[in-house]
């Protein structure tokens, strides 16, 4: 029981560096510097998106996914900003002069981006089980489960 509690601290440790890292990246690359916050905000949210497939099964659509996907990170991105920014004063961003803003910290047009970014995050976090920790292969469907059909001919044409 320790070894599997271990594996999953160890896998999940992991998983949170990876987020981290590729967020920081990502925000240097977009607004040209980040805050340390920001590496565990990104990771977190990683994480996150890699536990959508842990809850819901492999045929969930990856829209429906990456709504929650952006729900998720939203709150996060919420919750961070409310300690960060507001409760601590760091400024690490601003919102408040974008529209559909809520107390500067989230806005309609972050989560928009969210959203398609967060299938970027969930195949990621489910190949990168697959292929470091021997997961399961994944499988995605776009909008819903491929149903089997049959053939209209049943014998020989």
């Amino acid at each position: 029981m320790l070894c599997k509690v271990r594996n999953f601290l160890l896998k999940d440790a992991l998983l949170l560096v990876i987020g981290g890292d590729i967020y920081l990246i990502m925000e240097i690359c977009y607004r040209g510097y980040s805050h340390w916050s920001m590496f565990i905000l990104g990771g977190v949210c990683f994480l996150g998106l890699g536990y959508i497939n842990r809850f819901l099964s492999w045929e969930t659509p990856l829209v429906l996914q990456m709504l929650i996907g952006m729900l998720l990170i939203t709150a996060l991105e919420l919750i961070t900003g409310m300690i960060v920014n507001v409760h601590f004063g760091w400024e690490v961003w601003d919102y408040s002069q974008k529209p559909f803003n809520l107390f500067g910290q989230i806005c309609l047009s972050s989560s928009i981006g969210w959203y398609f970014l967060s299938a970027v995050g969930i195949v990621l976090d489910d190949y990168l089980r697959c292929w470091i920790f021997e997961e399961e292969q994944p499988r995605y469907y776009l909008f819903h489960k491929k149903l089997k059909t049959r053939s209209r001919f049943h014998g020989k044409t």
